[in-house]
């Protein structure tokens, strides 16, 4: 009597059964995996059956001869001994060193110990709940960033522009005014009495020089830098403010970040606006405002302490 192959029968039994026994040969075991991803393939794979192999569990169940002999209409009888030759076939094969592979289940090869290593088959799922579902490969998606990492690094650097190369040497002399805020600033402030006293005569003495100086005020940024080196600003600043004083937050290529700096100054308590749009098109936003300039750098040195080191004072006219 010729029955179908006996590893046909494992398989159909191991979509049913964690275990299936061979007698006198082993167990063919199963335990469901959940679906996961090979990031280093880019696969995706379905919720499958893992399935190994225990050559220790050989007590016959009756479950494999049981089923094969309800298929085959035959006796449970001679189904166990047309299943003992097969096994016999299958460990004669392994134990002259061949390779023993059963169809949609896995293939045995013999080691030189005398052990078994068993590899179960890629191509067979056995749980029945992913019927349908194979793994895919998908390619990685990659992002537009670059716009996000460019708001996020306006908001924390201001813009530095280089600085216009002055043709005229007239204007060299009135400078200095500018650098003895600078130096000032970087000192801890010691020369402030200095700078306005320097600035109220000259004021006095001739109404041009106030004016140049004003400019000078206008166009630096209060970095550590060299007096030489002083960055030039030319701001155009809002009818709408009225002290003359500024400490500047930053300034910004867009306006909606200019709008976000300033709600998050005023969320820390900062008496915070918009200052107005400079010659270069950005954006200018102060912590505050005041009309003394003592003032007005006492809070700069705090908010340069404790805020933002690269704070600095915009004096208008």
């Amino acid at each position: 009597f010729v029955f179908m192959s006996t590893a046909t029968y494992i398989e159909e039994l191991l979509y049913r059964y964690n275990c299936v026994i061979v007698p006198e040969f082993g167990a063919f075991l199963t335990h469901v995996k959940s679906a996961f991803i090979d990031k280093t393939a880019h696969t995706f794979y379905p919720p499958s059956k893992v399935l190994s192999f225990n050559s220790q569990l050989q007590t016959n169940d009756g479950l494999l001869i049981s089923y094969i002999a309800e298929a085959e209409k035959t006796s449970y009888e001679l189904v166990q001994e047309d299943l003992a030759k097969t096994v016999k076939e299958w460990s004669k094969k392994l134990k002259n060193g061949e390779a023993l592979v059963l169809q949609n289940i896995g293939s045995f090869k013999p080691t030189k110990e005398g052990k078994l290593i068993f590899q179960p088959t890629k191509q067979t799922n056995f749980l029945t709940s992913s019927f349908g579902l194979s793994s895919f490969v998908s390619t990685p998606i990659l992002r537009e960033v670059l716009k996000e990492e460019v708001e996020a690094l306006e908001e924390k650097v201001p813009f530095i522009i280089t600085p216009e190369v002055r043709k005229n040497n007239e204007m060299r002399p009135y400078l200095k005014y500018a650098a003895i805020v600078l130096l000032a600033l970087s000192a801890g402030f010691t020369g402030y009495r200095t700078y306005n006293q320097a600035v109220t005569n000259e004021m006095v003495s001739q109404e041009k020089a106030q004016e140049i100086i004003s400019n000078s005020i206008q166009e630096a940024t209060f970095f550590d830098t060299k007096p030489m080196e002083l960055p030039v600003f030319h701001v155009d600043v809002t009818k709408k403010v009225k002290k003359s004083h500024h400490i500047i937050a930053g300034a910004f290529r867009e306006r909606s970040n200019a709008d976000r700096k300033i709600k998050q100054l005023r969320n820390k308590g900062f008496d915070a606006f918009y200052v107005g749009q400079n010659k270069f098109g950005l954006f200018q936003v102060a912590f505050d405002s005041f009309e003394d300039p003592k003032q007005a750098l006492e809070v700069l040195k705090q908010i340069r302490l404790t805020e933002s080191r690269d704070a600095w004072l915009l004096s208008v006219k």
